[in-house]
């Protein structure tokens, strides 16, 4: 199948890039495709979006029914000791990323959905179910389409009787749009270089739930992070919590994933927190939905690669637009997926291999100034803890306004920072209650995931005896806290009963920490069958 633009994921960044290329140039055929069973299947949602790249890209947004229904009305940035919270005074003088004034609390799977409504009727094809397997690269080194995943593949590698062959869907040109750790850009990056003389990608762990609460504890568009405590000094992350919809509150925890200490389990962190004075109230009386994880990336600007390829460009997430301080990518997404449109257009027009102005339109973007203005404060929390990064950032926003004369660097892959686990203390986390505080099989329960158990493993240990040797021997085998799904395991088998890992792709949710984290990179995430995986459902 033969299209103009073949669009990878349908999230922010690619549905954006897809609505622009047609309002660009509606005779422009345009195809984009989706892992999940559907438009905004594999999102969690409860998210702050700044509607400025939709005001752009929509400017009639509300008179479509956007579902943008529920503005921030308050918020509060609180700094957690184990029995206390202090707010941070002056938040939008001493903090201004986290001023979330004209900004709305939404449901992001239902955004997405209604974004791809807008692009259908404007002409797109989206296709979910089907998982962009690699790119198809010509002989002289050009990219001109995406393989899809083979269908009906049994456990043994061999077809099926319903096997169906993965669908070769030519472009002339190929956005990528895939969100963090996509495996298909990382694909790109590494066959053109696209990561050469940048920092190191680093990323967070995002962990999160959606409940419903009583009517009379709700307050729509209540918007709550905290830092410190649970986090030990060393360790960047916190937690956010967000009132939207009819009764819903949206809770997650976001942990860095260069944390040093092998024992920890992001997944009881944010568990523990629930129990904090700052956070309990807000559940009472209520129920969880949902439950689900993603890794976000955090490096910003200086971990951005090259923008552009022979035959295609990185966007949103997978090229890493996120803006950390203000835990916001939605609309940076966005733009980027706006910016590559055009660019992508621009190279239509003139019979060009290569978007080549994309990287110049990105840098000559408020997208670019608002990374640049961010760039220092996360890698100042990896430099100096918590505490001094804290500080710093102060300082750097209330002094500097994010113009300070340098630029502070990521210098390691999360990969390298774990400690041996004997030289590390073991957290003492508190047993699940049931009621506020779960575990990892009743929490997977709630991601309605759905896998053919009978398809290959789509979770790839390469190498047993390493894992054995590195993993095992001298982190204590720190998948099996890391993973929020409960995917690995460790037994015993055979006589001389050694240890071996053992994976459970069905319990898989696609937050691709494995692939980040593990310190051997030994263990490597590809796409399972299109629309495998969680389901979230409408309208959380």
């Amino acid at each position: 199948m033969a299209y103009d633009v073949v669009i990878v994921g349908g999230g922010p960044a690619g549905l954006s890039a897809a609505i622009r290329l047609k309002q660009l140039d509606p005779e422009r055929s345009v195809c984009l495709i989706e892992k999940g069973s559907e438009i905004g299947a594999q999102i969690v949602s409860g998210a702050v979006i700044e509607p400025r790249a939709l005001n752009e890209l929509l400017p009639d947004w509300k008179e479509r029914g956007a579902p943008l229904n529920t503005p921030v009305t308050e918020e509060k940035l609180l700094y957690l000791t184990p029995t206390k919270a202090f707010p941070i005074p002056a938040l939008h003088l001493f903090m201004p990323a986290m001023d979330n004034r004209g900004n709305y609390v939404i449901s992001l799977g239902d955004f997405c959905r209604w974004l791809a409504e807008q692009a259908e009727a404007l002409g797109v094809e989206i296709y979910p179910g089907f998982a962009g397997a690699h790119l198809h690269v010509n002989q002289e080194g050009r990219v001109e389409g995406v393989v899809t995943g083979d269908m009906g593949v049994g456990r043994d590698g061999k077809p099926r009787s319903d096997f169906a062959p993965g669908m070769l869907l030519r472009g002339r040109q190929v956005i990528l749009s895939e969100g963090a750790r996509g495996s298909l850009s990382g694909e790109a990056m590494s066959r053109f270089f696209l990561r050469e003389g940048v920092d190191p990608q680093t990323y967070g762990l995002g962990i999160k739930e959606v409940w419903e609460i009583p009517k009379e504890n709700h307050r729509p568009g209540f918007v709550q992070h905290s830092f410190g405590w649970p986090m030990d000094n060393h360790t960047y992350g916190g937690a956010f919590l967000y009132h939207f919809g009819e009764n819903l509150v949206s809770y997650g925890f976001v942990t860095a994933l260069d944390y040093q200490n092998p024992w920890l389990s992001p997944f009881e962190e944010m568990q523990r927190t629930k129990l904090h004075s700052a956070f309990r109230p807000h559940f009472e009386g209520g129920r969880r939905l949902t439950y689900g994880a993603r890794v976000i990336t955090e490096g910003g600007l200086q971990s951005l690669p090259r923008l552009s390829f022979p035959g295609g460009v990185l966007t949103g997430d997978s090229a890493g637009f996120l803006n950390m301080p203000k835990i916001k990518g939605t609309h940076t997404a966005m733009k980027s997926g706006m910016l590559a449109a055009e660019a992508v257009h621009e190279a239509l027009e003139q019979n060009a291999f290569e978007a080549t102005s994309y990287q110049t339109r990105v840098q000559e973007s408020w997208l670019w100034s608002e990374l640049y203005t961010a760039r220092n404060i996360r890698p100042s929390f990896s430099k100096w803890g918590m505490m001094g990064g804290a500080l710093y950032s102060g300082v750097d926003s209330l002094l500097f306004r994010g113009h300070a004369p340098w630029t502070l660097h990521h210098h390691r892959p999360d990969c390298d920072t774990l400690r041996h686990a004997d030289h590390c203390r073991k957290p003492d986390y508190p047993k699940p209650d049931n009621t506020l505080t779960f575990d990892r099989p009743s929490s997977l329960y709630l991601s309605n995931i759905s896998y053919d158990e009978n398809q290959p493993c789509h979770l790839k240990l390469r190498d047993q005896h390493l894992w054995a040797s590195v993993n095992e021997r001298l982190y204590a085998a720190p998948e099996t806290r890391y993973c929020p799904a409960g995917v690995y395991e460790v037994e015993t088998s055979g006589e001389d009963e050694r240890p071996k890992l053992r994976i459970n792709a069905q319990n898989c949710l696609q937050c691709k920490s494995c692939d980040i984290k593990d310190p051997a990179q030994d263990i490597h995430w590809t796409v399972p069958e299109g629309g495998s995986g969680p389901n979230y459902p409408s309208g959380m």
